[in-house]
């Protein structure tokens, strides 16, 4: 009988040491949500940029945690989706836009949403959002049962 001893750390069958394997995947995993985040055309750090700050209200007139809110400029077309976010614990949700004159719609998407209660929400209407300049707007999304 031979007895064959490896370096520790070593995936048997690959010379890779899983400690490179993991570091590997930890990188792919940090540098993908970074790629997709710029990829929205965010303003630059240091650049002005406006801001709608908003909240996601139940019928019940309390905050809605977890509702998908979408947002495109008024000129595109009803279907083009600009930016997505969720609302957060209180039901707030915050998008950074370019400064300048804009139009914008802000509506509430239900698609996959499931109230704890188990109610069947409907969402309101959409909210139109006139920016001027370098401004924070503030607005509320109303649902409805």
């Amino acid at each position: 009988m031979k007895t064959v001893t490896s370096p520790k750390g070593l995936v048997s069958g690959t010379r890779a040491p899983i400690s490179f394997l993991l570091a590997l995947f930890l990188l792919f995993s940090l540098v993908s949500p970074t790629v997709s985040a710029q990829s929205q055309k965010q303003p630059k750090p240091g650049q002005p940029y406006a801001l709608i700050f908003g909240t996601v209200w139940g019928p019940d007139d309390r905050p809605v945690y977890g509702v998908k809110v979408k947002i495109r400029r008024a000129q595109d077309r009803p279907k083009r989706v600009r930016w997505e976010l969720s609302s957060d614990h209180r039901g707030e949700f915050a998008q950074r836009l370019p400064a300048g004159h804009g139009d914008y719609v802000v509506w509430a998407d239900l698609k996959g949403f499931k109230p704890i209660d188990g109610t069947t929400l409907r969402p309101g209407q959409d909210v139109p959002v006139h920016v001027n300049n370098d401004e924070r707007v503030d607005i509320g999304l109303h649902l409805t049962k």
